[in-house]
């Protein structure tokens, strides 16, 4: 089989070296395909809301198991190299790794012990106290594992709801530490999403629940992100109540209408020349035009009805905005 050697001619490359050929107005732009694309592709708003509607049933999740009513303030979502994010991490932890279905990898839901302590302490009749600094090295007790599993039950159903309008969601736990430094879910300078709750559980008992996700995971939903999280039915009920009192609102709203005949071109001189009982002559069209706040909706005609001057609407006209 015969080698085959195809060159570029003279003028070919002469097209290459003229740099004065190329169109100025292209714009060049780099592509580095050995960097890893880190943007999120979506708005994290879509996450805010998913989280929003997450600390809501954790909210009544808590209420219903522990008897108590915690105050959760949602932190934004933030991304970040997961090195960076270990740093503000410091042991004795709740770090629960846990499998997604269907999302790649694994993910993290970190709980603070004074959570975990003040619950243990309402679990049992008491009024949420919770416990200063544990030694880097304490473990965990079987009574406190079993709060521990309480409430990753509580977060996974809370979080399966939260997610329900994206994608259904199943969640496993996998492996359970004290140390977030043994949880190696993605590798130090991988990027990772971070969603922190902060709970208020009693007097002076502040604590975090912290979800962490590497981005790989989100990145093939990126497209159910984008679009405009559905509504359950119930939700679906009362957004049609809500549109159909919103239309029955703005059925009362008052509202002009102009009646106009003609445009009556004109020059400055002549408008200036004008005088009270001057007469202005024009053709009067077959039909009016019906405006309201300078569109023109209606073909009228103009007529009478006793003495007074009526316009009756023959047409509707496509919406469009009047100039000037």
């Amino acid at each position: 089989m015969e080698n085959s050697q195809v060159t570029l001619s003279e003028e070919e490359i002469a097209m290459l070296k003229d740099e004065s050929d190329l169109d100025s107005s292209v714009e060049v732009i780099k592509h580095d395909l050995a960097a890893e694309d880190v943007s999120i592709g979506f708005n994290d708003a879509a996450l805010d809301m998913i989280n929003e509607r997450f600390s809501r049933q954790l909210r009544a999740g808590l209420v219903d198991v522990l008897r108590t009513t915690p105050r959760i303030q949602i932190e934004k979502v933030m991304t970040m190299k997961y090195q960076r994010c270990l740093q503000d991490l410091k042991a004795p932890l709740s770090v629960n790794t846990i499998k997604i279905d269907p999302l790649r990898g694994y993910s993290l839901v970190i709980i603070d012990p004074s959570v975990i302590f003040s619950s243990l302490d309402n679990f049992f009749g008491g009024f949420g106290k919770g416990i200063g600094d544990l030694p880097s090295g304490r473990l965990f007790t079987p009574t406190e594992s079993s709060i521990i599993k309480i409430l990753l039950n509580l977060i996974f159903a809370s979080l399966k709801d939260a997610w329900s309008p994206v994608l259904r969601l199943e969640f496993t736990e996998v492996a359970a530490e004290i140390n977030p430094q043994f949880a190696q879910i993605a590798d130090e300078n991988d990027q990772v999403i971070v969603s922190k709750f902060n709970l208020n559980l009693g007097p002076n008992v502040d604590g975090a629940i912290t979800i962490i996700q590497p981005f790989i995971s989100l990145k093939p939903i990126r497209d159910l992100l984008r679009s405009r999280i559905q509504t359950s039915e119930e939700n679906d009920d009362k957004a049609v109540k809500w549109l159909d009192d919103l239309q029955a609102a703005c059925k009362d709203a008052p509202m002009e209408v102009q009646v106009k005949l003609a445009d009556i071109p004109t020059s400055l001189a002549k408008l200036k020349s004008f005088r009270e009982g001057d007469v202005i002559m024009f053709n009067k069209p077959d039909l009016a035009w019906g405006q309201i706040e300078g569109f023109t909706l209606f073909d009228m005609e103009i007529g009478t009805i006793g003495n007074n001057v009526a316009a009756k609407i023959e047409k509707f006209r496509p919406l469009k905005k009047e100039e000037g």
